[in-house]
């Protein structure tokens, strides 16, 4: 046993200095987790994605390569349960290990801790056959247990019941009761698999709303809201407490609406929370949204933004002073598009400050300001303020009253570069948004260097895109020639696979527009023209419009024309209103 214990030591310590050499860990921060180690006995592979120090990925490669074993992808997985006669479930739970296939000469067997000898040797007594270990990243691992054995176990609300009992969720609950449910091992638990199984399946949020008889709980999965298996309706005031309680909201005010953050480390990646929870008739309705900042990348390239829009977009981001605008509606990238637009102007020269409602990520090297209004702490006070910091750079979250764009056209006339957002349909209803504000025709023809508009589509799943011939009809109804000199022009629709859960798609892209003010632009708002003109002078004018871009990626096997379509309603084309025909489709 000691030798066996000496053995997992030497073998952890080299695992750790090729995480240093390799450039996923830092050597202090090595010598804190071996120090931990040795106080709590916990093996380095659980602590270092515990501490959140290395993913489970790059630590599951790191051993794959030390060891000389295989890396278990997804598709490696059986189908069906290999030795579910003689292995119990939850022996594979605890061993975090799980058979793939078994012959003659031996069974292979994917393991989330290759140095564990004793589940080994356990599991080769029991199958009478030699052991041959492959790497496994933990999260795959026990999502292909939960697959082929979720049948097999007690449900989550099942086990929190063994523990507390049924838990009725009464207005009149005491506070102190919830407290100590919320605080109970298998409701923590409980919730964490929650949050764990929407990192898992890539979703930006998760919404747990009570009913009369049934909770119910989705997962919004690439823009699109999916229903998940709910958690037992008896367990709601458990669940919520233990959720207020982790966002460090009143448990006991569930009159009105809360606002929380969450930070905490799922698996070694490090997540952000932002959590909302409303009164409803039967109970709060509570909605995280999942903030992954490893998932994250602020480059216009990963965004979808490129070509002739991203030259536009950039050439006006470079301008020293005046303002840049993005807009489009809630949830379409706006303040992920400014964030890589700080990214690239951030450099020592430049001071940054942005003032943001609420601060998404933590942008190094720029001073984020949080707005909090029950003070007195609003975005028209607060960038008054940020001008005596003599800023080079403002950023400021979005331009919601007429106070909050008075000061960003001040900021823009004494030269400052202002970033903002503000809530239009397209690139050029901002102009005349900023006009019903009361803002002067004669100093937005000064100030404003552009606008840019964008939407999300979903990204067809590369693996399973399927591409089909375009009929005559459908080109000439959506105008498909002017994208494509070829004779037959292919587009490609949506089939569905293991890699993409099924959906045929995968991610999303933006669709980008830029309006950039020219003299013909200046001309046109000093005589208040409507937007509709605005935009066609603009589209003359040379500008690629959302429509044009969502057309462009769907022809280049990016996404659907269904998708385009679905958030372009309200794009003109060649003046007059996209066919309903066609939006129907």
């Amino acid at each position: 046993m000691n030798a066996l214990t000496n053995d997992r030591a030497v073998l952890e310590k080299a695992l750790g200095d090729a995480l240093v050499r390799g450039g996923k860990l830092d050597a202090q921060s090595l010598d804190r987790a071996l120090r931990i180690r040795t106080d709590n006995h916990e093996g380095l592979l659980q602590l270092l994605p515990k501490l959140a120090l290395v993913s489970e990925r790059d630590l599951a490669e790191a051993v794959a390569q030390q060891l000389g074993l295989p890396l278990v992808t997804k598709r490696d997985y059986p189908t069906l349960p290999v030795l579910e006669d003689q292995i119990s479930a939850r022996f594979l739970r605890e061993s975090h290990l799980l058979p793939l296939s078994i012959d003659h000469d031996g069974i292979v067997v994917a393991m989330a801790d290759p140095f564990d000898r004793y589940a080994m040797d356990a599991l080769g007594l029991v199958a009478g056959r030699p052991v041959f270990p492959r790497v496994a990243v933990p999260a795959e691992l026990e999502a292909a247990i939960e697959r082929l054995y979720g049948r097999n176990r007690p449900t989550s609300g099942q086990s929190v019941e063994a523990v507390t009992g049924s838990v009725d969720d009464s207005i009149d609950l005491d506070v102190e009761r919830l407290k100590d449910l919320a605080s109970e091992a298998p409701v923590i638990r409980l919730v964490n698999q929650l949050i764990g199984m929407a990192l898992d399946s890539r979703a930006s949020d998760i919404h747990i709303e009570p009913f009369e008889d049934r909770l119910k709980m989705r997962y919004r999965i690439d823009g699109i809201l999916r229903e998940m298996d709910p958690p037992p309706n008896h367990l709601r005031a458990a669940i919520v407490s233990r959720i207020k309680i982790m966002a460090r909201l009143n448990i006991a005010e569930r009159r009105l609406p809360q606002d929380g953050r969450i930070k905490l480390a799922i698996r070694g990646t490090p997540v952000d929370l932002r959590v909302a929870t409303v009164p409803t008739l039967h109970g709060e309705s509570v909605v995280l949204r999942l903030l992954n900042r490893e998932s994250v990348r602020l480059d216009f390239a990963a965004l979808g933004i490129h070509g002739r829009s991203l030259e536009t977009y950039l050439r006006i981001l470079e301008h020293p002073h005046g303002i840049l605008l993005v807009t489009g509606p809630t949830g379409s990238g706006k303040t992920t598009t400014l964030y890589a637009s700080l990214v690239r102007l951030n450099t020592p020269e430049r001071k940054i400050l942005t003032v943001e409602d609420p601060i998404e990520y933590q942008l190094d090297g720029i001073n984020q300001i949080q707005v909090k209004p029950s003070i007195g702490l609003d975005f028209a006070s607060m960038l008054r303020s940020l001008l005596r910091h003599d800023p080079d750079i403002i950023m400021v979250g979005e331009i919601r009253d007429s106070k909050t764009a008075e000061i960003a056209v001040q900021a823009a006339l004494t030269g400052h570069l202002v970033l903002s957002t503000l809530h239009t349909n397209n690139a050029a209803a901002s102009i005349t948004r900023l006009l019903d504000m009361g803002i002067q025709d004669y100093l937005l023809t000064s100030t404003i260097n552009g606008v840019a508009a964008q939407r999300l589509v979903r990204t067809l799943c590369p693996h399973c895109r399927e591409p089909y011939q375009a009929m005559t009809e459908l080109v000439e109804l959506l105008g498909l020639r002017r994208y494509s000199a070829a004779e037959s022009i292919l587009l490609y629709r949506a089939r569905g696979c293991e890699e993409c859960g099924g959906t045929g798609f995968f991610g999303r892209t933006s669709i980008f527009e830029t309006l950039v003010m020219d003299d013909t632009i200046r001309q046109l708002i000093l005589r208040h023209a409507e937007s509709n003109e605005l935009h066609r002078a603009a589209v003359g004018q040379g500008m690629l419009s959302m429509y044009d871009d969502g057309m462009i990626k769907a022809l280049a096997g990016e996404t659907t024309i269904e998708e385009v379509l679905k958030v372009t309603r309200d794009v003109q084309l060649a003046g007059a209103e996209i066919p309903d025909a066609a939006i129907q489709l």
